[in-house]
Order: structure tokens, then sequence, then C-alpha cells
């Protein structure tokens, strides 16, 4: 993360649920020659299981020999992001985002002292501002109000309170995909950057967002992008095709090939767009 924010380009978290999303990731990255950061939220954690997706990222950066980075998304209380640094997480996210800014900063501290007293090489990343939606396909546009966005004299507090690593932001994006892409709003970003130049920047809601002002945020600062809801979209409809065309099929990793086909195509496009391709 230190060489995408002097190299100016952006690391991509493609968030998982499944052994075989994991598979189209690593594969495209290692082609690719680029790092990349595996994905998981409370949810997603609950299916695949904590302990097992720790496994399964230490196997696959054996392997791979790729710099992995493992990321508890979206973790919503001191609980949940006590349980995946115990269990080996290499980077951890407290959302207290729904929480006030003074909550927020009380845990968000006492997540960033329980993590780096286990493991003083571990991530930890805050958040300010307010993200609206959900990973899904949103069929109406989402309305962003001027007091979701991230405050440039609050992320320098919160910052400088919390000691976080990377702070996530609110900067015009959404969780999930807008029929519209999204515009970011860059001048926001700016005047963060400006105020807090060491800490990571992070974009959420990277599924939607316009690819030219992704590229502009890249360049003022964001060095982490989270994608889910595309990586989603494409396995779920890699899936359908597949079992719609060959309804007799029953094996299920001739079911499963084609989804990990449409995946592996919206990763590689994003380490592309992202600047991240050849800096292994």
């Amino acid at each position: 993360m230190k060489n995408a924010q002097k190299e100016k380009y952006a690391l991509g978290q493609f968030n998982i649920t499944t052994d075989e999303q994991i598979k189209a990731i690593v594969e495209v990255a290692k082609n690719l020659k680029s790092p990349i950061i595996i994905g998981t939220s409370e949810s997603e954690r609950g299916f695949i299981g904590t302990n097992q997706v720790v496994a399964l990222i230490r196997t696959w950066q054996s392997e791979s020999g790729l710099p992995i980075i493992l990321n508890a998304d979206h973790c919503k209380s001191f609980d949940s992001a006590k349980e995946v640094i115990d269990a080996g997480y290499s980077s951890v996210h407290f959302d207290g985002s729904e929480l006030s800014f003074e909550e927020n900063i009380e845990i968000t501290k006492a997540v960033v002292n329980y993590a780096k007293n286990k493991n003083p090489e571990i991530i930890v990343e805050g958040e300010v501002g307010y993200l609206r939606g959900g990973s899904d396909v949103h069929k109406e546009k989402i309305e962003i109000k001027e007091e979701d966005l991230t405050k440039p004299e609050q992320a320098k507090e919160f910052v400088e309170k919390t000691g976080v690593d990377s702070l996530a932001l609110a900067i015009g994006t959404v969780h999930g995909i807008e029929a519209e892409a999204e515009k970011i709003n860059l001048k926001r970003l700016k005047e963060i950057k400006k105020v807090i130049p060491g800490t990571f920047l992070v974009l959420h809601g990277g599924s939607g967002a316009d690819d030219k002002d992704v590229k502009k945020a890249i360049k003022l600062g964001i060095v982490k992008i989270n994608i889910n809801t595309e990586l989603r979209v494409a396995y779920s409809e890699g899936l359908k095709k597949e079992i719609k065309e060959h309804p007799e099929e029953v094996k299920p990793y001739k079911i499963l090939t084609p989804a990990v086909e449409e995946m592996k195509k919206v990763v590689a496009k994003k380490i592309k767009l992202f600047g991240s391709e050849g800096k292994m």
C-alpha cells in the first residue's frame, strides 16, 4: 500500500464468499502480476468461515507467490474485529459510520490498540462519513446528501485520535451498482488528502464508480478500491447461463467454471483500471 501511494496506483479489494471466487481473483492477479486484497464482510465470513478463509488465503498465497492482503470488511463491533484479528487476518476495517463521531473514534481506537498489540504489521482501516446502499443492483438512483460526505476536519481529527493506517471515505459513491455511473467528488477528496497526506485513502462502492473519475481519484491519493457487486453479478449471471444451457449437468466443477470465467473478466478489467498490473 505504501508502494501504491508512492507510485499513484490502487490495490483492488475483491470480496468473496466461496473458494472458486478466490480462485478467479488469484489466478488473474498472478497472470497480471498484481498484488491484491481479498475482502470478506461479516455475512460473507459467516458463510465461508473466518478460520477457513484464513487457511485458504495462506494456501493460495504460498502457491501463487502473491502478496495477498486478507481484509475483514465492515466489522460493526469491537468483538467482530477482535475475532478476525485473533484468526490471523492481515487487515481489519472497523465501520463505525452509523455511530456518533465520538463513539466511532472510541471504538476504532480500541480496535487499533488491540490489533497492533497482537500484530504490529496489521493494517487497520477506519471510516468517516456515510455510504448509502448495499451490495446489490439498485434500480433507482440513491440520493447522496451533503451530510453523508466525509468532512476534511473530521477526517484529520479521526486519524490523529485513532491512529488508523487507512481511512474509508464517503465522497459520492454508494454500495452496489446504480443505473448511472456514480460521480466521485474529486474536490472533496483533494481537500481530505491535503489534511491527512500520509494516510491510505480508501474508496468503497467501486463497482458503480465512473472509470474516468476512478483514474483521477487514484492520482489524488486513493490507494485501495473495493469491488463486490460487480463480482456477484458476474458470478450469478455465469451460473444462470450455464444452468439454462445445460440443465442436465450435475458436476459442480463444470457448472461453476463459467461463473469463474465471468468473474475473471471483471477482476482483469479492474486491475488494469487501477494501475496495479505489473507491480509484482
